[in-house]
């Protein structure tokens, strides 16, 4: 099984762990898209709709194309209440566009997963001329409690055989922002980048939950998955009062197809 299939295995958990976006970052995204009623948006890889409930709040017509099932079968469930959205099960990768084009294309915390080769020739292909590209790139950064996350290293070290030696959280400034593949589309300019910052604070179960949504988690052999979480389960319990704050930082970079 492909890395990117194992979040449709337990949709339920992906939706109750998972982080929502920022307002700041949606209503950022809905200016810089003029979202509103009858506007036609794309979405890629929405999971189980964190942000799909968003844009069809905003009155759009959206079309969420989902690789898994599961995960499809939830963000209908959230969006039962919107009959201006249709979530269909595809590979983005293969999955045909129709001739009528739109005015976003947006894919949030799983542009990585979509072919390089083919992801931003294919979004621009989709959009009219002036719509919007959008992707949301997620990172974790330190902030919140690092020292806690510093210290799990320890755990990943010894229950993980992939984890990079000294493998610590980065700074935000020190993240650098991937924009090459925007920049080297001909077809798309006004490229715009805008940082969003969110600190959410988990208890113990909670924070083991977010673990069980990382695909590097999933993968891990039973006994070896369970190992880690034990650790880092100890850790929390024991040295952090059964609480840890977490910081990400949410990149939206967007860009416009020219005529």
């Amino acid at each position: 099984m492909a890395l990117r299939e194992t979040f449709d295995e337990d949709a339920e958990l992906y939706d109750r762990a998972r982080p929502r976006y920022p307002a700041a970052l949606v209503a950022e995204l809905a200016r810089t898209a003029d979202l509103g009623p009858g506007r036609r948006v794309l979405e890629v890889a929405p999971g189980t709709g964190q942000l799909t409930v968003a844009l069809a709040g905003f009155g759009c017509r959206v079309t969420a194309v989902e690789l898994g099932a599961s995960m499809a079968a939830v963000a209908r469930r959230r969006l039962r209440d919107f009959p201006q959205v249709d979530v269909e099960v595809a590979d983005f990768e293969r999955w045909p566009l129709p001739a009528e084009p739109f005015d976003l294309v947006v894919c949030a915390t799983a542009w990585h997963w979509i072919d390089p080769a083919v992801r931003v020739k294919k979004a621009a292909d989709a959009l009219a001329p002036g719509g919007r590209l959008a992707a949301v790139v997620t990172h974790h950064v330190a902030g919140g409690d690092t020292e806690f996350f510093h210290r799990t290293q320890r755990c990943y070290q010894r229950w993980d055989p992939d984890t990079p030696p000294g493998l610590l959280l980065k700074e935000a400034d020190e993240i650098p922002t991937e924009t090459a593949e925007f920049e080297n589309c001909p077809r798309l300019v006004d490229l715009e980048v805008v940082r969003h910052f969110q600190d959410i604070t988990y208890t113990t179960d909670e924070y083991i939950d977010v673990l069980l949504t990382y695909s590097n988690h999933r993968a891990l052999p039973e006994d070896l998955r369970h190992g880690l979480l034990a650790c880092v389960r100890e850790l929390l319990d024991t040295r952090y009062g059964g609480s840890v704050t977490k910081r990400y930082l949410h990149e939206l970079i967007t860009a416009t197809r020219t005529d």
